[in-house]
């Protein structure tokens, strides 16, 4: 399916959280190939955002999550003068520390919330992060340049930027 140039794309995107320690996923292919993100992915036409997570959390980590298990944390905007544009809905789902299971978008590793910001993520992953931690609801937006290097990220709820250079 195309998408107009522009027009934002829709994902849901699913934490992992053991504690204090993330599931992520180490890309292998773009975007943010190489960087550890949560697992996630669009949506279909017709589902609906948490429909989303729980299909792609079975999908990258063969986890079989039900609606009690997510809760919604908050949802992130971005937008670019290119083709990267999307709307996100966050969901957390607090499980027991597994193995990480093999996935075919990357590799799955457990991350301790200290050593978030010094692995690759995108820009706007340890703010979200931090959020998750006080378990305090966010709408951020993020805008970014021609060449995607983050401008300005703005939590919309409290009307405050919280990244800017």
């Amino acid at each position: 399916m195309e998408v107009n140039p522009g027009i934002k794309r829709t994902a849901a995107m699913v934490v992992l959280r053991h504690g204090k320690e993330f599931l992520l996923l180490k890309r292998n292919k773009e975007p943010n190939a190489g960087r550890f993100v949560p697992i996630g992915g669009k949506l279909e036409p017709y589902e609906r955002p948490i429909d989303a997570a729980i299909r792609e959390t079975h999908e990258e980590a063969g986890l079989r999550l039900d609606k009690e298990q997510l809760y919604y944390a908050g949802v992130l905007a971005e937008s670019s003068p290119t083709n990267y544009n999307w709307l996100c809905f966050i969901y957390v789902a607090d499980i027991g520390r597994i193995p990480p299971p093999p996935c075919d978008e990357g590799a799955l590793e457990w991350i301790h919330f200290g050593r978030i910001p010094d692995i690759p993520t995108p820009p706007t992953d340890w703010q979200i992060y931090q959020y998750l931690m006080r378990r305090q609801p966010f709408a951020l937006d993020a805008v970014y340049d021609e060449n995607l290097e983050m401008l300005e990220m703005r939590e919309e709820i409290g009307g405050e930027v919280v990244w800017g250079r």
